[in-house]
């Protein structure tokens, strides 16, 4: 019997035009790494991120400049855009009223009791929700002196004490993440928390790294998470270009067979019987096709002797080795042409296969 996740059943909200929580598709998230007073620079980076497939997408606003250039932003991108705010109730305030679709606070670090009311007060005019973001460096310090310091069940008391905040103002479109930088930490703080509430959840490991551990991390907590049913809308953190992110992210649903968003490749690891440069024909494949949004299966192998049959799943594929490439569907020999063609006769089939299913 195939493996059938049983995802959690949560409130839903709405963030713009993406619905989260509930029956709605798990969202893939980003985060701006541009300055945000920078207009050109951070519509720029989300039009990239909304090309690779990114659905909800979230700025640092620091200062009000920089939430002055939420309006301008707004009007030249398609995704919804969350605000993350710290500290200062008027930048979001200010934010809100430039046209944010959500708000990622800590209402503990926004002051006073009267501050925060008015937050949330915009907040439901606006008709737009709240995340709380906990994170584990960032717990209060009546948590760290309770639990003696940073720890899973201090989190989940943290993120809850916000949730009653915004509750008391009879305010309930609202979204937790409980973020730390170490899998097994996350793990624990989701699975208390999936276990005490039924809001939706964001689901991450904060400050996971570079390429390789932050992939690595963010699969394992997030994927290990997913596969339980736990989390609505996902973020792989990566100290890299944001669109990396992405891409990581729907590598994990695809995974975990939860949502499929463009081409999967496969290829053989190479061996000694490889005479291609197949990690540099890879390398130009994975680069043309980022933001190709057909979920066909590709396959790049190294041997035109054992590569079909060893890809017959595969879509569309090629093989090369001994000056010959060779171009093959479901593990069938199409046409044979010279090796050096191999990445311009595959892409030439992909978009000829893209065209195919457009018009089925």
């Amino acid at each position: 019997m195939p493996f059938k996740i049983k995802r959690k059943q949560t409130d839903q909200v709405q963030v713009g035009d993406v619905k989260v929580g509930g029956n709605a598709p798990i969202a893939v998230q980003s985060m701006t790494n541009t300055d945000t007073r920078d207009v050109d620079k951070t519509i720029a980076q989300i039009k990239r991120l909304e090309q690779a497939g990114c659905e909800i997408i979230r700025a640092a606003v620091p200062d009000m400049a920089a939430a002055q250039a939420i309006a301008q932003i707004k009007k030249q991108i398609k995704i919804p855009l969350i605000v993350d705010i710290h500290f200062d109730y008027r930048l979001a305030l200010a934010s809100v009223r430039a046209g944010a679709d959500g708000l990622r606070i800590n209402p503990g670090n926004i002051g006073s009791a009267a501050k925060i009311k008015q937050v949330v007060n915009c907040a439901d005019e606006h008709q737009i929700p709240i995340r709380i973001g906990v994170n584990a460096g960032s717990l209060e310090k009546d948590l760290l002196k309770k639990y003696g310091g940073v720890c899973a069940e201090g989190m989940v008391e943290s993120a809850l004490r916000h949730v009653q905040i915004l509750r008391d103002l009879d305010f309930h479109a609202i979204k937790i993440s409980i973020k730390a930088s170490d899998v097994h930490r996350t793990l624990e703080a989701y699975r208390l928390l999936s276990a005490k509430t039924d809001l939706p959840l964001h689901v991450g490991v904060t400050e996971a790294g570079g390429l390789y551990p932050g992939t690595v991390k963010s699969s394992l907590g997030i994927g290990m998470l997913l596969a339980e049913g736990i989390g609505d809308t996902i973020r792989v953190s990566l100290t890299r270009d944001p669109a990396e992110e992405v891409r990581v992210a729907y590598e994990i649903l695809r995974a975990l067979d939860i949502r499929h968003h463009g081409p999967e490749i496969i290829s053989c690891p190479t061996c000694g019987r490889c005479q291609i440069d197949l990690f540099s024909i890879l390398e130009q494949v994975e680069a043309a096709l980022m933001t190709h949004p057909v979920p066909l299966k590709i396959a790049i192998m190294g041997c035109v002797v054992n590569g079909p049959g060893e890809a017959r799943e595969a879509d569309i594929g090629v093989a090369g080795g001994d000056g010959l490439g060779i171009l093959f569907r479901k593990g069938e020999v199409v046409k044979k042409f010279p090796e050096e063609k191999l990445v311009e006769v595959l892409l030439q089939e992909v978009k000829s296969f893209k065209f195919q299913v457009k018009n089925a």
